[in-house]
């Protein structure tokens, strides 16, 4: 936790919560679905689910993201829009701030910060985080979502594994697969992770409707 302090600077927002817990409890209401019934889709208690809806508790990346296609959103739709006194008065409105843009908190420390001033229901555009020893899922447990990936480290080493296949990525280090391949990201190393992060098409996945994700750890 020192570690990702000291590097996040004076616009750490790190350990808050995340946030998400009343877009994910609106919209599993909408479609009427129980708690309990949304925590045997998903694999996690529904203690868990009544803990992240109320935002007392930073889901993994691999339980939102299993969350989130069973109730067929997008990352867009989770991240919300931005309250009228963050928005960035300056010309035609395109410019994102550091201290303004959204932020998601995720267990460990995982941080993922949208770099597009609006919602953009096609492209993901992260600036993510991972600090000394966090992963986006269980070794025995990867992810798999719709659409493709690109990513580009700035700082320290990602591990990536994608199918059997596992890199190490370090500064100026880039990578693009499709995450319909079972994939997991994790911090390599003493020094937090710091990457750009993309992800095109995810609103496609067809289980965004049918089965969640295969990874449901957390």
């Amino acid at each position: 936790m020192s570690d990702l302090a000291r590097t996040a600077g004076p616009l750490d927002r790190s350990f808050e919560a995340s946030k998400v817990g009343s877009r994910l409890r609106a919209e599993r209401e909408r479609r009427g679905i129980g708690l309990r019934e949304l925590a045997r889709r998903v694999g996690v208690s529904p203690s868990l689910v009544s803990q992240i809806e109320l935002d007392r508790v930073n889901p993994s990346v691999s339980t939102l993201y299993a969350i989130v296609t069973e109730l067929g959103m997008t990352m867009s739709d989770v991240f919300g829009e931005q309250p009228e006194e963050r928005v960035v008065q300056r010309g035609d409105g395109l410019a994102e701030r550091p201290d303004t843009r959204p932020v998601i908190n995720l267990a460990s420390g995982v941080r993922w910060e949208r770099l597009t001033h609006d919602r953009d229901p096609d492209v993901e555009f992260l600036y993510v985080v991972y600090p000394v020893g966090a992963a986006s899922c269980p070794e025995d447990a990867l992810m798999t979502h719709g659409g493709r990936e690109y990513g580009y480290v700035t700082s320290g080493t990602l591990g990536v594994q994608v199918g059997f296949e596992v890199y190490q990525l370090g500064p100026g280090g880039s990578i693009a697969f499709d995450s319909s391949s079972p994939h997991r990201l994790w911090s390599i190393g003493d020094e937090p992770v710091h990457a750009i992060w993309v992800v095109i098409g995810r609103e496609a996945d067809p289980r965004t409707t049918t089965s969640p994700p295969r990874a449901v750890a957390d």
